[in-house]
Protein backbone atom coordinates (compact mmCIF):
# COMPACT_ATOMS: atom_id res chain seq x y z
CA UNK A 1 0.00 0.00 0.00
CA UNK A 2 1.52 3.49 -0.82
CA UNK A 3 -0.18 6.53 1.23
CA UNK A 4 -0.44 9.99 0.35
CA UNK A 5 -0.90 12.85 2.63
CA UNK A 6 -2.24 15.85 0.86
CA UNK A 7 -0.53 19.57 2.44
CA UNK A 8 -2.40 22.42 1.88
CA UNK A 9 -0.38 25.23 3.23
CA UNK A 10 -1.28 28.99 3.94
CA UNK A 11 -4.66 28.77 4.93
CA UNK A 12 -5.15 31.82 7.81
CA UNK A 13 -7.70 34.23 9.10
CA UNK A 14 -7.65 35.79 5.73
CA UNK A 15 -9.04 32.31 3.56
CA UNK A 16 -12.27 32.59 1.89
CA UNK A 17 -14.45 29.51 2.41
CA UNK A 18 -15.50 29.63 -1.26
CA UNK A 19 -11.94 28.94 -1.98
CA UNK A 20 -11.36 25.80 0.15
CA UNK A 21 -14.83 24.80 -0.64
CA UNK A 22 -14.46 24.62 -4.54
CA UNK A 23 -10.93 23.32 -4.41
CA UNK A 24 -12.06 20.30 -1.78
CA UNK A 25 -15.70 19.20 -1.64
CA UNK A 26 -15.30 16.67 -4.24
CA UNK A 27 -12.52 15.44 -1.58
CA UNK A 28 -14.80 15.93 1.47
CA UNK A 29 -17.73 14.14 -0.18
CA UNK A 30 -16.01 11.19 -0.60
CA UNK A 31 -14.74 11.00 3.17
CA UNK A 32 -11.20 11.73 2.12
CA UNK A 33 -9.21 14.04 4.41
CA UNK A 34 -7.27 17.05 3.18
CA UNK A 35 -4.39 18.32 5.98
CA UNK A 36 -4.68 22.45 6.11
CA UNK A 37 -1.21 23.71 6.97
CA UNK A 38 -2.66 26.74 9.57
CA UNK A 39 -1.03 30.35 10.27
CA UNK A 40 -2.61 30.67 13.92
CA UNK A 41 -1.85 34.29 13.55
CA UNK A 42 -1.10 35.72 10.23
CA UNK A 43 0.50 39.24 9.75
CA UNK A 44 -1.32 41.10 7.37
CA UNK A 45 2.33 42.74 6.10
CA UNK A 46 3.83 38.96 5.19
CA UNK A 47 6.22 39.29 2.43
CA UNK A 48 7.90 36.55 -0.12
CA UNK A 49 11.75 36.79 -0.43
CA UNK A 50 11.04 39.28 -3.59
CA UNK A 51 9.47 41.78 -1.25
CA UNK A 52 6.20 41.29 -2.90
CA UNK A 53 3.30 40.41 -0.37
CA UNK A 54 2.30 36.77 0.45
CA UNK A 55 -0.23 35.09 -2.13
CA UNK A 56 -2.00 33.88 0.83
CA UNK A 57 -3.22 37.82 1.30
CA UNK A 58 -4.93 38.07 -1.73
CA UNK A 59 -8.26 38.80 0.13
CA UNK A 60 -7.10 40.73 2.82
CA UNK A 61 -9.19 43.44 1.67
CA UNK A 62 -7.20 46.48 2.74
CA UNK A 63 -6.93 45.66 6.52
CA UNK A 64 -4.79 47.44 8.74
CA UNK A 65 -4.52 45.51 11.72
CA UNK A 66 -0.74 43.96 12.30
CA UNK A 67 -1.89 40.38 12.75
CA UNK A 68 -5.09 38.39 12.30
CA UNK A 69 -6.00 35.67 14.19
CA UNK A 70 -8.21 32.34 13.12
CA UNK A 71 -9.92 33.08 15.94
CA UNK A 72 -11.25 36.50 14.81
CA UNK A 73 -12.76 34.83 11.86
CA UNK A 74 -15.48 32.27 13.63
CA UNK A 75 -17.14 31.75 10.06
CA UNK A 76 -13.94 30.60 8.71
CA UNK A 77 -13.45 28.39 12.34
CA UNK A 78 -17.42 26.83 12.41
CA UNK A 79 -16.54 25.94 8.68
CA UNK A 80 -13.44 24.04 9.23
CA UNK A 81 -14.49 22.04 12.50
CA UNK A 82 -18.13 21.29 10.59
CA UNK A 83 -15.89 19.44 8.12
CA UNK A 84 -13.99 16.59 9.71
CA UNK A 85 -12.69 15.86 6.78
CA UNK A 86 -10.42 18.60 7.31
CA UNK A 87 -7.23 18.46 9.85
CA UNK A 88 -5.18 20.99 11.18
CA UNK A 89 -1.89 21.52 11.27
CA UNK A 90 0.17 24.47 12.31
CA UNK A 91 1.74 26.03 10.12
CA UNK A 92 4.20 28.47 11.95
CA UNK A 93 3.19 31.27 14.01
CA UNK A 94 2.72 34.46 11.91
CA UNK A 95 4.26 33.04 8.59
CA UNK A 96 7.14 36.00 8.85
CA UNK A 97 9.18 35.44 6.04
CA UNK A 98 11.50 32.52 7.17
CA UNK A 99 9.94 32.66 11.02
CA UNK A 100 11.61 29.59 12.61
CA UNK A 101 15.32 29.86 10.69
CA UNK A 102 15.73 31.72 14.11
CA UNK A 103 18.97 31.02 16.46
CA UNK A 104 16.85 31.82 19.86
CA UNK A 105 16.24 28.75 21.71
CA UNK A 106 14.15 31.09 23.80
CA UNK A 107 12.27 32.66 20.93
CA UNK A 108 11.50 29.92 19.26
CA UNK A 109 10.08 28.49 21.80
CA UNK A 110 8.03 31.29 22.28
CA UNK A 111 6.65 31.48 18.80
CA UNK A 112 5.62 27.72 19.13
CA UNK A 113 3.80 27.77 21.97
CA UNK A 114 1.86 31.18 21.25
CA UNK A 115 1.12 29.34 17.54
CA UNK A 116 -0.27 26.00 19.60
CA UNK A 117 -2.37 28.55 22.14
CA UNK A 118 -3.87 30.53 19.43
CA UNK A 119 -5.00 27.52 17.48
CA UNK A 120 -6.31 25.87 20.33
CA UNK A 121 -8.21 29.01 21.28
CA UNK A 122 -9.79 28.71 18.17
CA UNK A 123 -11.58 25.73 18.81
CA UNK A 124 -8.82 22.99 17.59
CA UNK A 125 -7.29 20.69 18.46
CA UNK A 126 -4.07 20.22 19.44
CA UNK A 127 -2.23 19.66 16.18
CA UNK A 128 0.46 16.68 16.47
CA UNK A 129 2.41 18.42 13.54
CA UNK A 130 4.41 21.07 12.62
CA UNK A 131 4.90 23.00 9.16
CA UNK A 132 7.62 25.60 9.20
CA UNK A 133 7.48 28.79 6.59
CA UNK A 134 9.42 27.92 3.96
CA UNK A 135 10.46 24.43 5.24
CA UNK A 136 13.12 26.31 6.84
CA UNK A 137 14.43 25.64 10.35
CA UNK A 138 17.12 26.44 12.64
CA UNK A 139 18.92 23.42 14.62
CA UNK A 140 17.53 25.27 18.01
CA UNK A 141 13.37 25.14 15.90
CA UNK A 142 14.43 21.25 14.70
CA UNK A 143 14.91 20.28 18.52
CA UNK A 144 12.06 22.47 19.87
CA UNK A 145 9.71 21.23 17.74
CA UNK A 146 10.87 17.81 18.34
CA UNK A 147 10.23 18.76 21.68
CA UNK A 148 6.54 19.33 21.19
CA UNK A 149 5.52 17.48 18.23
CA UNK A 150 4.71 13.73 16.96
CA UNK A 151 5.21 14.90 13.12
CA UNK A 152 7.59 17.69 11.58
CA UNK A 153 7.04 18.13 7.62
CA UNK A 154 9.42 19.97 5.73
CA UNK A 155 10.90 19.73 2.54
CA UNK A 156 14.64 18.92 3.20
CA UNK A 157 16.70 18.22 5.94
CA UNK A 158 20.09 20.18 6.13
CA UNK A 159 23.18 18.77 8.07
CA UNK A 160 24.39 21.89 9.17
CA UNK A 161 21.54 22.80 10.49
CA UNK A 162 20.63 19.68 12.33
CA UNK A 163 21.48 18.98 16.03
CA UNK A 164 24.53 17.41 16.91
CA UNK A 165 23.03 14.41 18.77
CA UNK A 166 20.63 13.71 15.66
CA UNK A 167 24.04 13.20 12.76
CA UNK A 168 24.82 9.33 13.56
CA UNK A 169 20.45 9.14 12.69
CA UNK A 170 20.67 11.24 9.80
CA UNK A 171 24.20 9.58 8.37
CA UNK A 172 21.70 6.14 8.57
CA UNK A 173 19.00 7.88 7.11
CA UNK A 174 21.45 9.22 4.33
CA UNK A 175 22.91 5.42 3.63
CA UNK A 176 19.73 4.16 3.29
CA UNK A 177 18.36 6.68 1.12
CA UNK A 178 15.42 7.15 3.25
CA UNK A 179 13.00 10.01 2.59
CA UNK A 180 11.63 9.99 6.02
CA UNK A 181 13.67 9.28 9.50
CA UNK A 182 13.20 9.58 13.35
CA UNK A 183 14.30 11.30 16.32
CA UNK A 184 12.97 10.19 19.43
CA UNK A 185 8.97 10.02 19.16
CA UNK A 186 9.12 12.71 16.24
CA UNK A 187 8.69 11.45 12.45
CA UNK A 188 10.80 13.49 9.93
CA UNK A 189 8.83 13.78 7.06
CA UNK A 190 10.52 15.16 3.56
CA UNK A 191 8.67 15.73 0.58
CA UNK A 192 9.58 16.16 -3.11
CA UNK A 193 8.81 20.08 -3.50
CA UNK A 194 5.16 21.60 -4.09
CA UNK A 195 4.45 19.29 -7.69
CA UNK A 196 0.92 21.10 -7.14
CA UNK A 197 2.02 24.49 -8.41
CA UNK A 198 1.16 26.63 -10.77
CA UNK A 199 4.58 27.29 -11.44
CA UNK A 200 4.90 23.75 -13.36
CA UNK A 201 2.93 22.23 -16.30
CA UNK A 202 0.11 19.81 -15.45
CA UNK A 203 2.72 16.99 -17.38
CA UNK A 204 5.55 17.70 -15.24
CA UNK A 205 3.61 17.68 -12.21
CA UNK A 206 1.62 14.39 -12.44
CA UNK A 207 5.21 12.74 -13.82
CA UNK A 208 6.69 13.59 -10.87
CA UNK A 209 3.35 12.64 -8.60
CA UNK A 210 3.83 9.08 -10.62
CA UNK A 211 7.63 8.72 -9.88
CA UNK A 212 6.89 9.41 -5.95
CA UNK A 213 4.08 7.06 -5.92
CA UNK A 214 6.57 4.47 -7.45
CA UNK A 215 9.36 4.91 -5.26
CA UNK A 216 8.06 5.75 -1.95
CA UNK A 217 5.84 4.10 1.10
CA UNK A 218 4.21 7.62 1.98
CA UNK A 219 4.19 10.42 -0.01
CA UNK A 220 3.55 14.38 0.90
CA UNK A 221 2.01 16.18 -1.47
CA UNK A 222 1.94 19.82 -0.76
CA UNK A 223 0.04 22.46 -2.31
CA UNK A 224 -1.20 26.18 -1.78
CA UNK A 225 -5.05 27.25 -1.85
CA UNK A 226 -4.08 30.60 -2.93
CA UNK A 227 -2.44 29.65 -5.37
CA UNK A 228 -5.58 28.71 -7.88
CA UNK A 229 -6.99 32.13 -6.94
CA UNK A 230 -3.89 34.65 -7.13
CA UNK A 231 -5.57 36.63 -9.66
CA UNK A 232 -8.47 36.80 -6.88
CA UNK A 233 -9.93 34.87 -9.22
CA UNK A 234 -10.39 30.91 -10.13
CA UNK A 235 -8.01 29.35 -12.28
CA UNK A 236 -10.36 26.77 -13.80
CA UNK A 237 -7.50 24.27 -15.54
CA UNK A 238 -5.78 24.33 -12.53
CA UNK A 239 -8.85 23.57 -10.68
CA UNK A 240 -10.00 20.80 -12.53
CA UNK A 241 -5.98 19.60 -12.73
CA UNK A 242 -6.11 19.17 -9.11
CA UNK A 243 -9.58 17.13 -8.96
CA UNK A 244 -8.48 14.80 -11.58
CA UNK A 245 -5.16 14.20 -9.88
CA UNK A 246 -7.40 13.51 -6.34
CA UNK A 247 -10.08 11.42 -8.22
CA UNK A 248 -7.29 9.41 -9.54
CA UNK A 249 -5.16 9.21 -6.30
CA UNK A 250 -8.97 7.78 -4.57
CA UNK A 251 -9.63 5.61 -7.17
CA UNK A 252 -6.57 3.71 -7.22
CA UNK A 253 -6.70 -0.08 -4.80
CA UNK A 254 -3.24 0.68 -3.92
CA UNK A 255 -3.06 4.22 -2.65
CA UNK A 256 -4.53 5.67 0.55
CA UNK A 257 -5.17 9.21 1.56
CA UNK A 258 -4.85 9.76 5.05
CA UNK A 259 -3.44 12.84 7.85
CA UNK A 260 -0.38 13.02 9.74
CA UNK A 261 -2.02 11.53 12.07
CA UNK A 262 -2.73 8.50 11.07
CA UNK A 263 1.02 8.11 10.64
CA UNK A 264 0.81 8.03 14.84
CA UNK A 265 -2.67 7.02 15.52
CA UNK A 266 -2.22 3.57 13.29
CA UNK A 267 1.22 3.35 13.46
CA UNK A 268 1.87 3.34 9.95
CA UNK A 269 5.67 2.93 9.23
CA UNK A 270 7.17 5.42 7.70
CA UNK A 271 9.81 2.95 5.71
Amino acid sequence: MHYVIIRDDDTNAFTPIECLERLYRPVLDRGLPVNLATIPQVSTAAKMASGQPEGFLVKKNGTSAPTMAMAENPKLVSYLLANPGYHIVQHGCHHDYLEFDCPSATEVSRRLDLGTRLLLEAGFPRSETFVAPYDKLSRQSLKAVSERFDVLSTGWFEFRRLPYSWWPHYARKRFRGAPHWKIGRTLLLSHPGCLLSYQRSFSRALQGIVHCLEHNRITVLVTHWWEYFRSGEPDDPFIDFLHETLRHLSKRSDVQLITFGDLVSKRIPIE
